[in-house]
């Protein structure tokens, strides 16, 4: 067998880990947040920042585009002065929690993304969110981390691989994404 079947192989028993109820689930609370008016955020590092980045062109463009009902969407990090403001003036633990403290409100969405669980800056943005009524949901990897716990809706890829994590958790964005994209 090859690397690429193998991995394949693996990826395939990946996401038939995957627990599609609370991919569902979260597509259900995105309706409910684009149908109040309410704004969904997102928040990862590396590779789960660029998944969010994905999932936000995504949904703006693609969920949202000639459709009568649209996101309100935007990725925490993706206003790179911002960041790095905050990562050098303050502490980059603190960057997506304080640009949270500007926009959100109860009932907003705040979707985290770490294959580890256990980013900082991902974590005190969840723990705000919780504490002014976001709604929160986390994709994870591994064994969830802190952040499994810390969210209200966990999509959790059980695998140790982080290219197996991320394609899952990509994969599970674009469920998500396209159940929009796609709906009469």
């Amino acid at each position: 067998m090859t690397y690429t079947e193998n991995y394949r192989n693996l990826l395939i028993e990946t996401l038939n880990g995957l627990d599609l109820s609370r991919v569902d689930e979260a597509i259900a609370w995105l309706t409910e947040t684009r149908d109040a008016g309410r704004t969904i955020f997102m928040t990862g590092n590396g590779g789960s920042a660029a998944s969010a980045s994905h999932f936000v062109c995504d949904m703006l463009k693609g969920a949202s585009f000639q459709k009568e009902k649209r996101f309100r969407i935007l990725s925490l990090h993706d206003n790179m002065p911002t960041l790095t403001a905050y990562s050098n003036d303050v502490d980059y633990h603190d960057a997506a929690l304080e640009q949270l403290k500007n926009f959100a409100v109860a009932g907003d969405v705040v979707i985290a993304i770490s294959g580890s669980g256990n980013s900082p800056n991902v974590l005190r943005a969840v723990e705000y969110a919780n504490s002014i009524g976001c709604k929160t949901i986390g994709l994870t990897g591994r064994d969830g981390g802190k952040l499994g716990p810390l969210v209200q809706l966990q999509i959790h890829t059980v695998d140790p691989h982080m290219g197996r994590i991320e394609d899952a958790h990509m994969i599970a964005l674009h469920m998500i994404c396209y159940q929009f994209m796609e709906a009469a």
